[in-house]
């Protein structure tokens, strides 16, 4: 399973960056293998507006089928749940750590936004 992270680091003993819109980046982590991959989300850093949404569109065009974050806007949470990509929340411990609490389940999933938009 690959599993999205909102973060600023590039490691992952790095912590979870609870904004996902505007987090600097993402790692995805393949649980199957433990391998990860980062990828920059700049672009949407210093958005004007549609940063949600973009940022959803970057995950889903890495495969992943969770998201585990600090909050989702309304937008954003759309447009990963029309997907299948399932949102849990957290908050900003390392993303190591959140994937062995994710893998033991005891993470909440979303079932809508838990903040307005631009907050």
């Amino acid at each position: 399973m690959k599993i999205a992270f909102s973060t600023n680091g590039n490691t992952l003993e790095s912590l979870l960056d609870t904004r996902f819109g505007r987090c600097s980046r993402f790692l995805i982590l393949d649980t199957e293998t433990n391998h990860y991959e980062i990828l920059e989300n700049t672009q949407n850093l210093n958005a004007v507006q549609g940063a949600g949404i973009q940022s959803a569109q970057t995950v889903l065009e890495t495969g992943a089928q969770a998201l585990i974050t600090g909050h989702c806007g309304p937008k954003a949470f759309k447009v990963l749940h029309a997907a299948g990509i399932a949102i849990y929340l957290a908050d900003n411990r390392p993303i190591d750590e959140l994937a062995k609490t994710f893998a033991a389940g005891k993470l909440a999933e979303l079932t809508d936004a838990d903040v307005e938009g631009h907050w």
